[in-house]
């Protein structure tokens, strides 16, 4: 090759890495220059002045990114509040679309002198009853409320001291129906969805209250009339002869003595179930 070419070779090649270095230079620069400086700071005072001891330069704080600043639970189902019941006029009498089921109820308790045996006997036959229960006869006895919930059995409202409710204040209603709710969530861990009038008396207020409560009212179809303490015999025959599909049997375990009670359903459940009834509960 001739000379002058060769010269010409390496003068372009000569050019070409200086042009490469500077270029690399200035992006070494431009990248590095505002971190630089922040991390820079203020100017150091000399040695001993109180100024902050001179260390590698602080790492640049991240931004968290979008995921880290979402809550967790905005993953999470919408969690809705029991929407409260409508205000009747009139409490249920019996169910419906139920088939050949019928309802028992026992009112008053719970009594450790009669409870515990109705307890037994529904046990024995794998059947669930509800129990609308007094405040003041659960706060006393709240192991057989327990009882109660481990069977499967509904517990319901019936008051606090078991009063006329007609003859109360509003406010007095709504002390003698949320007393008893509470006692009966503090107990098991959620309030009664169920409530039942003292006598089976009923009025405005009363359906109000028991709705803001979250409670629907109950009443019944048949009155066995046990607490006048007709007899066992005529208790079963009460129960026998109006039997029929969404029959809810009103009976007791408490206000009196209740021993007919234990024994007739001890007669009335095999043969209800023999006649091919089965015993519910309702569900909300």
């Amino acid at each position: 090759m001739p000379t002058g070419r060769r010269s010409v070779l390496r003068l372009a090649a000569a050019l070409g890495v200086t042009v490469t270095a500077g270029a690399l230079a200035v992006d070494r620069l431009g990248s590095g220059g505002d971190a630089a400086g922040a991390a820079a700071g203020p100017p150091q005072g000399p040695p001993g002045a109180g100024g902050p001891a001179a260390g590698p330069p602080a790492a640049p704080r991240l931004r968290p990114s979008a995921y880290r600043l979402q809550p967790m639970t905005a993953y999470a189902p919408a969690v809705r509040p029991r929407g409260l019941p409508p205000v009747r006029r009139r409490p249920f009498l019996s169910l419906t679309g139920v088939g050949r089921s019928m309802v028992l109820t026992f009112d008053d308790g719970p009594d450790p002198r009669y409870t515990p045996a109705i307890l037994a006997t529904l046990r024995r036959h794998d059947c669930r009853a509800m129990f609308f229960v007094c405040g003041e006869m659960a706060a006393a006895h709240p192991d057989l409320l327990r009882e109660m919930a481990a069977d499967g059995h509904v517990v319901g409202n019936h008051s606090w001291s078991h009063p006329l409710v007609p003859r109360l204040r509003p406010s007095r209603i709504r002390d003698e129906l949320g007393s008893t709710s509470e006692v009966v969530e503090r107990t098991l861990g959620a309030a009664p969805l169920w409530y039942r009038a003292p006598y089976g008396a009923w009025n405005r207020h009363s359906f109000e209250i028991g709705a803001e409560l979250g409670m629907e009212p109950l009443a019944w179809t048949v009155d066995t009339l046990d607490w006048k303490e007709p007899g066992t015999g005529t208790i079963v025959r009460r129960v026998l002869d109006g039997a029929g599909p969404g029959v809810i049997v009103l009976s007791h375990d408490a206000g009196g003595d209740r021993s007919q009670s234990v024994a007739a359903l001890r007669g009335y459940l095999p043969a209800l179930l023999d006649a091919g009834y089965t015993v519910t509960v309702p569900h909300r």
